[in-house]
Order: structure tokens, then sequence, then C-alpha cells
């Protein structure tokens, strides 16, 4: 079973690499602009986590109240709460929740860090394990180069990873609509 992931045809990438093309474009111009403006991304990413998690929230509060018992009722009641309270939170104090989301950042890349070290160590001798062990070691790193900024980082460090992102993605949406278009 495949959940609708199937991978696209050569020929439907080939007929449509024009809005490849065009979307990769887009995001290498929204990378840019987010490479040029660190904060303005920060506060971007912090209003689009709120409003995820109070879209998410409101949409708790909508199944508690079609659920049965009152511990279920509870227990989504208090989840939909919470969700809405922390959406709320980063539209009405954006600062503070880009210092949150930052610090569960450094604390997540020093776990996923380590962990991708132990597994490269655990790997040797096997073929490509160095490479675990680097990946590791750079996220560990990055982790740990976040965790000694933080707070100051936390108004530009969400920014850079959203400029990043968009600026990868634009480049791997060029590639494949010139690949496709040759």
């Amino acid at each position: 079973m495949t959940f609708g992931l199937d991978a696209p045809s050569v020929a439907t990438v080939r007929d449509k690499w024009g809005w490849f093309l065009a979307l990769g474009i887009l995001l290498l111009i929204f990378g840019f602009l987010a490479l040029a403006n660190l904060f303005v991304a920060t506060v971007a990413s912090v209003f689009y986590i709120g409003m995820m998690m109070l879209i998410g929230g409101i949409a708790y509060l909508v199944h508690a109240f079609q659920v049965k018992g009152w511990d279920h009722i509870l227990f989504w009641a208090a989840s939909g709460i919470l969700y809405t309270i922390a959406g709320l939170l980063a539209f009405w104090n954006p600062a503070l929740t880009a210092a949150i989301v930052t610090f569960f950042m450094a604390v997540t890349l020093i776990v996923a860090g380590t962990f991708r070290l132990w597994v490269g160590l655990r790997m040797r001798p096997m073929r490509g394990s160095g490479w675990v062990v680097f990946g590791g070691v750079i996220t560990g790193l990055a982790g740990l180069v976040i965790a000694f900024g933080w707070p100051v980082n936390s108004l530009w460090i969400l920014g850079l990873f959203l400029a990043i992102d968009l600026t990868i993605q634009g480049w791997a949406l060029i590639a494949v609509a010139l690949a496709a278009k040759a």
C-alpha cells in the first residue's frame, strides 16, 4: 500500500517542468528574502507555528464534544485548550515563542546528534558508518552552538533554518525541472 505516494512518471514531470521551474524560482526568491531579514523570517515561522497550533486546538475542542465519557471529553478539551493557548501565545509574544522553540530545537539536535553518533559507532566497521558518525557530530555540534547562543539567537535562528530550507528546496526543484526538460 503506497498511500497515494507513488512516484510520478517521467512523462508527468517532463510535461510540468515549467511549473517545477517556476516554483523553484519562487522558493529561491523567498529563501533569499528570508536570508535578507532573518528576524522577519523568524516571526513568520512563529506565526505559522502559532496558526497550526490554533487550528489544532480548535479541532481538539470540536472533537471533545463528539466523544463519549467525561474522561475522554476532559482529555480532548484540555488538549484543545493547551494548544489554543500556545497558538495565541505565538501571536501575543512571538519573541518568547521563538525562544521556546529555539531551545527545544537545540535540545532536539543535541539528542539526535548523540543518537546518530552512537548508531554510527555501533555500525563500525560497516562501510558508510563514518558518514553516520560525521552526521551525528555535525547535528550535535549544531545543537550545542544553538544552545550556547540561546536566548539571544532566538531572534534569528528559526529564520535562518527557514531561509536555508527554502533555498535548498528552490534549487532542488530547479534541478528537477531542468533535468526533466532535457
